[in-house]
């Protein structure tokens, strides 16, 4: 895992944008402290912040050249099934001064091109020079493990893993004001649109080749068709078999490597399936969890525990306090150089710190929801879907969820909020309802929030394109895929991948190996999500390998307390400071109203989901104090 960054110049003007390269990589040292490079070429320069993984010796020192000398490349990622390509190119003749995966790659890509993406198990950003024909090909991965921004002026484009990287280089800095009132919804900005018009995140699965001043930009993945009741040639006991055969040999890939590797244990099925599969492969392993001291309900360390019973691992819990959270609060917002309020960042930060103290890879159990359907919303989508009694009653008792207290941080309240959402989805067309279940608000609260400029046509089109899976089988896989191209790396990947950097830690997901993702989009909806509960395949499957205490208790992503921080500790910074009445006329983004109606929110006894939207806000503002006043 590395950072990695560049510019491609169409004119004389955008060649002075080479000069940048030095602080652009710099920019990424947090990603890469194990060594830099720089490489340049008439109208080229690309940039390297290495992460030293597999092969950590300076033979595998990027930007990575080939024996020839014609080309160049610079790689983030891994590429796990490396040592079977390596061999076949041997055995074509090909020598290699290195072990690592990326001479692999870069000599499999000078054979097949862009061929050469499919025979990739892996996660990725790449770019390759060819200093004869002086033309530049970038790739991003299947689904979005590994970030890739671009930047393009009619001068020229520049390329990061990071936004704080591509801000070295010279491009207009306007907000792409649809995007921002996106985010108030999501509290993410989902690809391929970014904070700013200037620059665009390559959509996970696509390839751009530049040639002079010619672009070229091709999808090279798209995830298998959901199938037909005449496309399915496998029963459920089978399907268990077979997960269990895909997923045993996906661990085992991401258990390469020359460094010290561990994995994450919260005590959920996911991580627990992961660390049970790893434990076959490689003896005492390493597990890392969090608990927390001042919040019990969502504390599962009781259950990882019962896990590391099970297989003997190394167990490492890092129990924090509100004060721990609390204290770490502005290294979290220092970093993120996009808004980004997914406020569990928090957690994820926290955990890669403590982790990377002990090991620099941690193995996860990120995907399985998004595969396998896993969330809350999927099993209200599914009861919505079949209808009956409770679901009509949940929707004409509207009126009174929409009467009851509600709020994240108490069990009763958490029902009625979920109640209330429940209520008012059923009200709403599929496409619709997935969108609002989505996010944190509603139209009429991006109309009373947002002051600034806004293209409706604009935003439209950016929602239209975010939902055009939805609806497309009929049934629940299609909400699935559009959790797989909307959440998964907008969120939960974008989530990992900033905060694991932030401490220089490789984060791998087996749930997201290429022949694990293939088979699981293949399979019937009803395999995943039914009556019979949320990511059904899975929990069967592993029955019989993990404690039984895990199984029919709910499940809790963590909260951080952000009610209790905006009403005490944080109130002042946020309403006198960042969300002052002079700071927000000066910024004309927000009516001021709207404000003054969350912070009576926030303190009533129905505090709903307003600390989650003013934490969006806080993100939000401490982005725009940074990088654009």
């Amino acid at each position: 895992m590395c950072g990695i960054s560049g510019y491609y110049s169409f004119t004389p003007k955008g060649k002075e944008q080479l000069q940048h390269i030095d602080a652009s990589v710099a920019a990424l040292a947090l990603r890469g402290p194990d060594g830099s490079g720089i490489f340049k070429h008439n109208s080229v320069a690309l940039g390297h912040a290495r992460l030293s993984i597999i092969d950590v010796s300076n033979a595998a020192s990027q930007p990575f050249t080939d024996e020839t000398g014609r080309w160049t490349m610079v790689f983030n990622g891994e590429f796990f099934n490396f040592q079977e390509h390596r061999e076949a190119l041997e055995k074509a003749g090909q020598t290699f001064r290195s072990t690592s995966d990326t001479e692999v790659l870069l000599y499999l890509y000078i054979r097949e091109k862009e061929a050469c993406l499919h025979k990739i198990n892996g996660f990725f950003a790449f770019a390759v020079y060819d200093n004869q024909t002086e033309e530049l090909f970038i790739a991003r991965d299947r689904y979005g493990e590994r970030p890739l921004l671009i930047a393009q002026t009619e001068d020229g484009i520049a390329f990061a893993s990071e936004m704080k990287s591509l801000l070295t280089f010279d491009w207009p800095r306007n907000l792409d004001n649809e995007a921002a009132r996106q985010y108030f919804h999501l509290n993410y900005i989902p690809g391929p649109e970014s904070i700013f018009n200037s620059v665009k995140k390559l959509q996970p699965g696509t390839w751009m080749r530049l040639n002079g001043s010619k672009i070229e930009q091709k999808s090279w993945y798209n995830f298998p068709p959901a199938p037909t009741k005449q496309d399915i040639s496998i029963d459920y006991t089978s399907s268990q078999k077979e997960l269990i055969k895909l997923l045993d040999a996906a661990v085992e890939r991401r258990l390469i490597s020359d460094v010290p590797l561990g994995a994450f244990l919260s005590g959920g099925i996911d991580s627990s399936v992961v660390v049970a599969l790893a434990s076959r492969h490689t003896n005492h392993l390493n597990t890392f969890s969090i608990g927390y001291k001042d919040e019990p309900l969502f504390d599962e360390t009781k259950y990882a525990r019962l896990v590391v019973d099970r297989y003997k691992t190394n167990h490492t819990v890092f129990s924090l306090s509100n004060e721990d959270l609390f204290k770490h609060l502005h290294d979290v917002l220092d970093y993120i150089d996009e808004p980004f309020a997914d406020s569990s960042a928090l957690a994820v930060y926290i955990l890669s710190k403590e982790t990377r103290k002990h090991v620099t890879v941690a193995l996860s159990g990120d995907g399985a929801d998004e595969l396998f359907g896993g969330y809350r919303k999927h099993s209200a989508e599914w009861k919505m879907r079949q209808g009956g009694l409770a679901a009509s009653t949940v929707k004409l008792l509207g009126p009174v969820w929409n009467a009851l207290p509600k709020s994240r941080n108490s069990k009763l309240g958490d029902i009625a909020r979920k109640l209330q959402k429940f209520s008012e989805g059923a009200n709403l067309s599929t496409p619709e309802r997935y969108w609002r279940w989505c996010g944190y608000s509603d139209e009429a609260y991006l109309n009373e929030l947002w002051a600034g400029p806004f293209n409706q046509q604009k935003g439209q089109e950016y929602k239209r394109n975010h939902l055009s899976s939805i609806g497309t089988t009929g049934d629940m896989n299609d909400m699935l895929r559009s959790d797989m191209l909307l959440v998964l790396p907008g969120d939960m990947l974008t989530k990992v991948d900033m905060m694991s950097m932030a401490n220089s830690l490789e984060v791998r997901a087996p749930f997201l190996d290429v022949e694990v993702v293939d088979f699981a989009m293949r399979l019937p909806a009803d395999y995943k999500i039914s009556g019979a509960g949320r990511k059904r395949l899975v929990q069967d499957a592993f029955r019989s390998m993990l404690p039984e205490e895990l199984y029919n208790r709910p499940k809790h992503g963590f909260e951080v307390p952000l009610l209790s921080w905006f009403r005490n500790e944080l109130n002042s910074c946020i309403f006198g400071e960042l969300l002052s009445p002079q700071v927000l006329k000066e910024q004309g983004l927000f009516h001021l109203s709207a404000i003054e109606k969350l912070k009576k929110q926030l303190h009533s006894s129905d505090p709903g989901d307003s600390a989650a939207k003013i934490w969006a806000l806080i993100v939000f503002q401490s982005w725009w104090k940074k990088r654009m006043k």
